[in-house]
């Protein structure tokens, strides 16, 4: 299943046009897909992610997505 995003991605990324924008695509995908794994709601993570990375004070390891410093609210809820 983790396939797919990437096999639908690989279209996309014929217009990458740089190696970096390659890169670039290739880190979005891969943070996505690791939240994903981890049960993280991507939207939520993606903003804390965002904001943490803003904040100075913020550890590196307190943001990935398998710490277990993370907020409750950021997992997706079982039904």
């Amino acid at each position: 299943r983790a396939i797919k995003t990437f096999v639908i991605g690989r279209k996309n990324w014929l217009f990458a046009n740089t190696g970096k924008g390659a890169q670039a695509s290739a880190t979005i995908y891969s943070i996505i897909e690791t939240a994903k794994s981890y049960g993280l709601s991507v939207e939520k993570y993606l903003v804390y992610l965002m904001n943490g990375l803003s904040n100075e004070t913020t550890s590196i390891e307190d943001i990935m997505p398998w710490s277990k410093s993370l907020p409750e609210d950021l997992k997706v809820q079982s039904k």
